[in-house]
């Protein structure tokens, strides 16, 4: 059988005089990956609360409010299907020349395409034509985070101390809240000093006009670390494949892509009926103001920000897949309790209803980076990571708000809701309780694919 060329110097980093000197520190490399993905992912989950609370009626004034929402969503969901060609792109562009300069890029068509939406005349300005500009953005959006997050996770783990590999790659993941955190706590703020016509007039342009400016922050920050020294020993010390990686990753990988899709689902799922479809289902089933729905989903965010990295350390010491699992586990029965908890209009239920969901959720995302990372050889991990995640996020995260939002207007009811998390949690147990564990994984490491699958 072909086999993957192996390193034939030794597995440490440090042992490259190259690598060492140029090495940054991994408190700078956790803080680059941090910042921009937290970046990025604010100006992903923006557009998500914007389709949720102004979108329908500025850019589909047409339709019934649900009817709204569901076209705002599909627009919301197109940003998901460009992640995985973004994936194949910058994965291919990322395990050739590197992690870093792909980083810069993804940075730059997130913030840019951010920036111009808050720029958009709406419907009632230039008719189909907002529509339909939004949706050419929001394809930059998803084509731009399909290549953000493997850059991301992986320029810390291939930085890191091994025995604290899940720990330090969690950071990136704490990204994703604190996206989250920064664009409810924004949108929060201008609900409280705007009155909703403000808000829907003009208002709700300003959070994305902001994204200019926290893309220069996160511009400087990671135009300052240094490439992954794993993948410079890589580089320098094997064969190069005469093939695409992602050509390598389905031919040596694809097990490890199944067991990436699997474990994803329920994170996926879970997340987006936590954090997006919350804003529907609170405003238009129980009838409250967005605002105090904001509220809620702030502080469970600022919680989920700290606990994510908890979890990552946890994942040290016990598995990577105990830890996962108990998330899945977690949020499938969470998810019956979650909606009656909405319906009690009641602020510190709610906010209980977020926060035990969001830290649920952490278990699954926290040991999520180091995981992955574990799951492919060097010189195809970037494609290799990026297409398992992404292809996850077409089938579990775009639709989630989609099959939510059709549920609640066919049945008029939560439970079918439940259900469906339900559902999507035992795809991700039955898929992290078929695989191996990987915590002691060595990434410096080529492996055949017999040595590297992770089906049992």
């Amino acid at each position: 059988m072909k086999r993957i060329p192996r390193r034939v110097n030794s597995t440490d980093p440090s042992s490259d005089p190259t690598a060492e000197k140029t090495r940054t520190p991994i408190g700078r490399i956790v803080a680059a990956s941090l910042v921009g993905t937290t970046i990025e992912w604010y100006d992903f989950f923006l557009y998500g609360s914007a389709a949720a609370l102004v979108f329908p009626a500025l850019f589909f004034p047409a339709s019934d409010p649900l009817t709204g929402t569901l076209l705002a969503f599909l627009t919301y969901a197109v940003g998901f299907v460009a992640r995985p060609l973004g994936a194949l792109v910058f994965g291919h562009y990322g395990d050739r020349l590197g992690r870093k300069k792909l980083l810069v890029i993804s940075l730059l068509m997130m913030g840019g395409a951010t920036f111009l939406i808050g720029c958009l005349p709406t419907h009632a300005s230039i008719g189909m034509l907002a529509p339909l500009l939004l949706t050419l953005l929001r394809l930059v959006q998803g084509f731009a985070l399909g290549g953000e997050w493997g850059g991301a996770v992986l320029i810390v783990s291939e930085h890191g101390d091994p025995k604290r590999r899940g720990f330090w790659a969690s950071w990136p993941q704490a990204g994703a809240p604190g996206g989250n955190l920064l664009a409810t706590a924004v949108l929060a703020v201008l609900a409280a000093v705007q009155s909703d016509e403000a808000f829907t007039t003009w208002g709700w342009r300003i959070p994305f006009l902001l994204s200019g400016l926290l893309v220069l922050l996160g511009l400087w920050i990671r135009l300052s670390i240094s490439e992954s020294p794993i993948f410079q020993q890589a580089v320098a010390n094997a064969e190069p494949s005469k093939s695409m990686p992602i050509v390598d990753v389905f031919k040596y990988h694809w097990r490890d892509v199944l067991t990436a899709i699997g474990a994803r689902f329920a994170e996926n799922v879970s997340y987006y009926v936590i954090t997006a479809f919350v804003l529907v289902y609170a405003t238009e089933a129980a009838k409250l103001d967005k605002g105090f729905v904001l509220n809620a989903v702030l502080i469970g965010s600022a919680i989920h920000f700290f606990t994510i990295p908890l979890w990552g350390a946890l994942s040290d010491r016990i598995g990577r897949r105990p830890v996962y699992l108990l998330g899945a586990a977690g949020v499938g029965l969470w998810a019956f309790a979650f909606f009656p908890l909405i319906d009690t209009k009641n602020f510190g239920a709610i906010t209980l209803a977020v926060t035990v969901g969001l830290i649920l959720h952490g278990a699954m995302y926290g040991p999520q980076a180091a995981f992955f990372s574990e799951l492919f050889a060097t010189r195809m991990r970037y494609s290799g990571v990026s297409i398992g995640a992404q292809l996850a996020s077409i089938v579990a995260g775009a639709l989630a708000p989609l099959i939510a939002v059709a549920l609640l207007s066919a049945y008029d009811s939560a439970f079918p809701i439940m259900l469906y998390v339900a559902g999507a949690a035992v795809v991700t147990l039955i898929t992290v309780y078929v695989s191996r564990e990987t915590k002691d994984r060595d990434l410096a490491t080529l492996g055949t694919p017999q040595e590297t699958s992770t089906i049992r």
